[in-house]
């Protein structure tokens, strides 16, 4: 009996220190494992049948939200009175972006072009296309700050020709013309006499260069040699700096491209890309953890420093000549035209840029701009970028249509460009990438505390044995 007891003891204790033994290997294990599959599903290769399909046609619905800042009084600005505004919209806009060119190459880098196209939402949108709005009219007011310094004589021209094509400082057009375009016959003048000083040859709308468009021939890391490197680009349209900036830091490319990062993040790591339509770098910053249908995320912001000028930000004098805090001057990539942008709001920025236009109250919730982004893979789940597209307008001498306009920074649009993983795609991310690595996380646990647990059983019962069989043995004698 005894030396049965001791077999089937000896055989569990065994047992135990075996599943002890696999529980410890996988702890060390393990994570090399689960890396191993992220960075094995990370990397971008045709092959990857998780990230590679949503990295080269976004599987998402993602919109474009389009506000207008109506101008209520614009007689009145035109005597030199503040400007007031109302906000028309969201206009909503479903955004498709798809991969075009995609050509590996031997130093494992990707080069693509992404295509854009945008089609109305009406169900989605407070408004129609057909609203009438009032802006600001860039060919005008825009033209005239470009021509301020040149002869008086020229600025006079350039009056007479605005008079004789009826362009006046102000337009009064629906939503889906200032939008995608509508026809100009002073646009179709200057491209004639003037070619190159406008960024379109055909009709003139404030995004008619974004649909049916490109973001231009982006080259980035696939992560195949280094997984830290993957998404971040190595150069666009052929270039690896920029050059339209003073400053070295500031004509650099830094980051990816803006839709995927390299996986194992902390919150010490920041979001650094390269924005085309902003014509810059740009980072964001860590805000807060959180959770998203079971998935945990990092959340990510605009800094205070984003739009700051180089006087209170000194990294950012590459950006200037600046005006006040919170607004980035892009006339250098807008063919000088005096085009800024900013927060919606103008959030973040110099409270006086608000006192010289009424109608503004920005808030966080909505004018903040945020990327939820799942920390271990790179992968946003939830991303909401908005900006606000503003004209610099002041009177100038010899130009009537600007009238005794003051100086103002004056916001003309805000837009939202939104989308988040759901459905079918979120079950899959989350599977593969969430529980399964939990799955094999608390496994190895599981394996320790039962071989534990079965040790301790057995010498329990061993010890049981022996006391029995001594007190068996003690009654029989």
């Amino acid at each position: 009996m005894a030396i049965i007891t001791s077999k089937v003891t000896i055989g569990f204790v065994v047992a135990g220190l075996l599943a002890v033994s696999f529980g410890t290997v996988l702890v060390f294990v393990g994570p090399m494992i689960i890396d191993d599959q992220i960075i094995k599903n990370t990397v971008i290769d045709p092959n990857n049948e998780i990230a590679y399909p949503m990295w080269k046609d976004i599987p998402v619905p993602f919109y474009m939200s389009v506000y207008f800042f109506n101008v209520l009084n614009p007689k009145e600005v035109l005597l030199g009175e503040k400007p007031m505004v109302e906000e028309r919209g969201p206009y909503v806009y479903r955004s498709r972006c798809q991969k075009d060119n995609i050509t590996f190459h031997p130093n494992f880098t990707v080069s693509y072009r992404e295509y854009r196209q945008y089609y109305f939402e009406p169900s989605m949108s407070v408004g129609n296309e057909s609203d009438v709005v009032t802006i600001p009219n860039m060919l005008v007011l825009g033209a005239a700050v470009m021509m301020e310094k040149l002869p008086f004589a020229v600025r006079m021209m350039m009056s007479a020709t605005f008079k004789t094509f009826k362009e006046g400082p102000f337009l009064t057009k629906p939503v889906g013309e200032l939008m995608w375009g509508y026809d100009s016959g002073l646009v179709d003048f200057l491209n004639k006499y003037l070619p190159g000083m406008l960024p379109t040859k055909g009709k003139f709308g404030l995004f008619s260069e974004f649909n049916n468009s490109n973001t231009g021939l982006f080259n980035i890391h696939t992560g195949k040699d280094d997984i830290s490197k993957v998404h971040k680009v190595d150069s666009w349209n052929g270039l690896k700096k920029l050059t339209n900036w003073g400053t070295p830091q500031c004509n650099m490319m830094n980051g990816t491209a803006g839709q995927m990062w390299p996986p194992f993040m902390t919150p010490k790591t920041t979001l650094p890309f390269y924005s085309p339509d902003a014509c810059r770098s740009m980072e964001l910053v860590y805000q807060r953890p959180g959770v998203m249908q079971g998935i945990p995320l990092y959340r990510y912001v605009a800094p205070k420093t984003l739009f700051a000028n180089g006087s209170d930000y000194a990294p950012n004098e590459g950006f200037c000549p600046c005006r006040q805090s919170g607004i980035l001057n892009v006339s250098s990539c807008r063919h000088n035209s005096p085009v800024f942008i900013s927060h919606p709001h103008f959030y973040n920025a110099d409270p006086v840029l608000r006192d010289f236009v009424g109608g503004l109250s920005p808030n966080e919730d909505e004018h903040g701009l945020f990327i939820d982004i799942h920390p271990m893979t790179g992968v946003p789940l939830n991303v909401s970028i908005r900006l606000q597209l503003n004209l610099f307008m002041k009177r100038v001498s010899a130009i009537t249509e600007t009238g005794k306009i003051a100086d103002v920074v004056m916001p003309m649009i805000w837009f939202e460009e939104s989308g988040y993983i759901d459905g079918p795609i979120l079950d899959t991310f989350h599977t593969n990438l969430v529980v399964l690595p939990a799955v094999m996380e608390y496994t190895q646990y599981i394996f320790i505390s039962l071989g534990l647990l079965t040790i301790i059983v057995a010498l329990l019962v061993h010890r049981c044995t022996v006391v029995l069989i001594t007190l068996n043995s003690a009654v029989e004698g």
